[in-house]
């Protein structure tokens, strides 16, 4: 049913990992209740040689961007009219804890390779790269990110001490086509965010030196 214009539906935020290789979605995560704020950080990335007047107004490519957000997840409303067997029921919020958990998981496939080899006296080289985790808050950010940090207080439990409300803080940088490659999936999804955002800056239009009581002429 669509949603009413006096009473439109309201976007969730969220996480999301999606295969490099193929792009098939896994791990979707929707924030229960979208975060009140969210903190961001962009540091500029001038030139080696910095400090230096010919490299003053260089710029080597993106921001480096850090976000973080805090989420609340809580079980209270779905307890009210769970069936015993119910997931939320038997578990409470665990499942939804280890799906945002494992996304800073290797495998467990990984790991035992990992420890077989290790067994045998072998060591792999390289673990295989984890999917790509996804960062969706409105369709002008979606962007992929490293999760920096991951903080959890759990706030209630209930007769099995599973956690019914948990309070999760992240720290996500996002994954630009320096981290990724230019020619790589993660890489387009960041292009995609990237020029967005240069559309958003040109709708703000250019300004008038008017508001500031000056003329180009004064410039020089």
């Amino acid at each position: 049913m669509a949603s009413s214009p006096l009473n439109p539906k309201l976007l969730k935020g969220g996480l999301f990992r999606v295969d490099r290789d193929s792009g098939a979605v896994s791990n979707i995560v929707p924030f229960q209740y979208n975060p009140e704020s969210v903190s961001r950080s962009l540091t500029p990335r001038g030139t080696a040689g910095e400090g230096q007047r010919a490299d003053a107004l260089r710029l080597i490519g993106p921001p480096v961007e850090t976000i973080n957000i805090e989420i609340i997840l809580e079980a209270s409303r779905a307890l009210e009219t769970a069936e015993p067997d119910d997931t939320v029921a038997t578990e409470g919020l665990a499942p939804q804890l280890a799906l945002l958990e494992m996304m800073i998981y290797p495998s467990v496939d990984a790991v035992q390779r990992t420890a077989d080899l290790a067994a045998q006296g072998l060591i792999e080289v390289l673990p295989e790269p984890e999917p790509l985790t996804l960062l969706a808050w409105s369709r002008n950010r979606i962007t992929p990110v490293k999760i920096t940090e991951f903080s959890v207080t759990e706030e209630a439990f209930d007769t099995n001490l599973n956690p019914i409300r948990l309070t999760i803080s992240l720290g996500l940088r996002v994954m630009s086509i320096d981290d990724l490659g230019a020619s790589s999936r993660g890489g387009g999804i960041f292009m995609s965010y990237f020029r967005r955002k240069s559309e958003l800056a040109g709708l703000a239009g250019s300004g008038d030196l008017a508001a500031f009581g000056i003329s180009q002429g004064d410039l020089g």
